[in-house]
């Protein structure tokens, strides 16, 4: 039984930057493709981003050129590197395991979740 872990989050000010981190304990993810969603407060579950296994990557459109997902796979670590944040980006973020190759944006894709971290970005 796999388990992820989310580290990170916090309170920021609008314009600076956070790295969210997600350790895997219980098995080894680094055949999984990963994932970060976000549930803004009082909304749906959303879509950030997602990284292979070969290192493709696919984010969404409102996180584009902002974020940055990475992972490190002898770690058994996926890391999120946010910038110039927006109050909007304010949410609980979570993390993601598929044990699909493809990038995903359907969190029904995804079979392994963290508990979440959140984030909050202050105007």
């Amino acid at each position: 039984q796999g388990q992820l872990v989310e580290s990170g989050g916090g309170l920021v000010q609008a314009g600076g930057s956070m790295r969210l981190s997600c350790a895997a304990s219980g098995r080894t993810f680094m055949n999984y493709a990963m994932g970060w969603f976000r549930q803004p407060p009082g909304k749906e579950r959303e879509f950030v981003a997602a990284i292979t296994y070969a290192l493709s990557t696919t984010y969404s459109d409102s996180v584009k050129g902002r974020f940055t997902i990475s992972r490190d796979n002898a770690k058994n670590t996926v890391h999120l590197q946010m910038n110039v944040l927006k109050p909007e980006d304010t949410a609980i973020y979570y993390c993601a395991a598929d044990r699909t190759y493809g990038l995903h944006t359907a969190s029904a894709a995804y079979d392994y979740w963290g508990q979440g971290t959140q984030v909050t970005v202050a105007s």
